[in-house]
């Protein structure tokens, strides 16, 4: 076998790494949002960067780096110089250029010029936060953007020609009609993305939602939420998407490769407050908080949050949690030789009696959630979890 034949194949047989790097500015915080974020100033800025190089430097770089995201808050409230300054940290571990790398953008931070430093530094995939394109809805979600701050981006970012375009979008708002969200639907379909992510709200503690539905201002309405569902896979596949995760929609070739190996429980490094890592045997994540986060990196600590060993049957047991939502579903059969030890008779139980409750669908060792399944993943989740108990050992 030649150098090059073999430098291949050992590359095929590695598993993908993924990088994730949590941005955690926010020019404000969206009624909905529980995710960890700070408003910008120059100096948090500067010393988040800094603080990224610091964390990079603590982490095993044993193989390159597959995909990357961008997450936050708002990368793109980042100017273009500092843009250019996070892209060169992250291109010095990745070891080449990644097959993917994205950047999570809100309509109202996109400009020429950071889509220019994005474009330079090799990013792949934008995704935009466009959630809803009904003025009211937007106001009511606290999205501090404008309809035609979603055009002019959208339009900016196809003409800098990144290789896949996102859309995310949000249903089962307060006081959104099926017809609203259709039309939502027909919106962003015709300006002809590569992929969509369609959300239903959740409710999550500590935001604004939350205070709004304990105070019965706004109200659950599980039915309202599975009609649309329902209809966002029909308008979506009619329209040529294929869904592939249940919240998740491309065109071939356009599924998000960065989430697909998260899901699969390959490994990830997570860099940056509240970002999450799962690498060598552990799995944790950074406290979120800037100031305290950096307190950690200048101590050579990180990962210190939520730190759990990473045992075979604990990554069977999220394998196959998360593995049900993606359309394929998952093989048994590599997870059964990988992780001897977990409950099978029990798990063997539970799929029996999803399989017989229509929720589930099975062909051999491999098993898929049907359209039923899909509507109560989360539900079936925690019949997952009840299966492997106990498993779980803390670090």
């Amino acid at each position: 076998m030649s150098g090059l034949a073999t430098a291949q194949a050992k590359a095929a047989s590695v598993s993908p790494l993924g990088l994730y790097v949590h941005v955690p500015f926010c020019a404000s915080t969206c009624d909905f949002c529980a995710f960890y974020q700070t408003q910008p100033t120059a100096d948090g800025v500067h010393r988040f960067l800094a603080g990224i190089a610091d964390e990079a430097a603590l982490v095993p770089w044993t193989q390159p780096v597959s995909t990357v995201f961008w997450g936050g808050g708002t990368p793109g409230l980042l100017s273009p110089g500092d843009l250019e300054k996070l892209a060169a940290i992250v291109r010095a571990r990745c070891g080449s250029a990644p097959e993917e790398w994205t950047v999570e953008l809100a309509p109202a931070s996109v400009t020429e010029a950071r889509l220019a430093a994005l474009k330079a530094a090799g990013v792949t995939r934008v995704s935009l936060g466009v959630q809803s394109f009904q003025p009211a809805l937007l106001d009511a979600l606290g999205r501090a953007h404008s309809l035609a701050q979603i055009h002019r981006a959208y339009d900016r970012i196809r003409a800098v020609g990144f290789a896949s375009v996102n859309l995310d979008l949000m249903f089962a708002l307060p006081g959104q009609t099926e017809t609203e969200w259709a039309e939502d639907i027909r919106t962003a379909v015709a300006l002809a993305p590569d992929h969509l992510s369609t959300y239903c709200l959740t409710f999550e503690e500590d935001t604004k939602l939350w205070v709004k539905l304990s105070q019965g201002r706004v109200k659950l309405d599980p039915e309202h939420e599975a009609r649309l569902y329902e209809s966002t896979w029909a308008l979506l596949e009619a329209a040529g998407y294929a869904q592939y995760e249940v919240s998740n929609f491309a065109r071939p070739g356009h599924a998000c490769r960065h989430n697909l190996n998260t899901w699969r429980m390959h490994e990830w490094i997570g860099l940056g407050p509240s970002a999450a890592s799962q690498q060598a045997g552990l799995r944790g994540a950074n406290i979120s908080d800037l100031d305290r986060w950096l307190d950690h990196i200048a101590c050579g600590e990180r990962v210190t949050e939520d730190r759990v060993t990473l045992t075979p049957a604990l990554l069977a047991e999220d394998a196959l949690i998360f593995g049900l939502r993606v359309n394929g579903g998952v093989d048994l059969a590599p997870w059964r030789g990988r992780a001897p030890e977990a409950p099978w008779p029990q798990i063997e139980d539970t799929l029996s009696t999803l399989a017989a409750g229509e929720l589930l669908v099975r062909t051999g060792d491999v098993v898929r959630l049907s359209n039923r399944g899909r509507l109560i993943a989360d539900t079936i989740g925690t019949e997952i979890m009840a299966a492997f108990e106990p498993i779980t050992e803390t670090a």
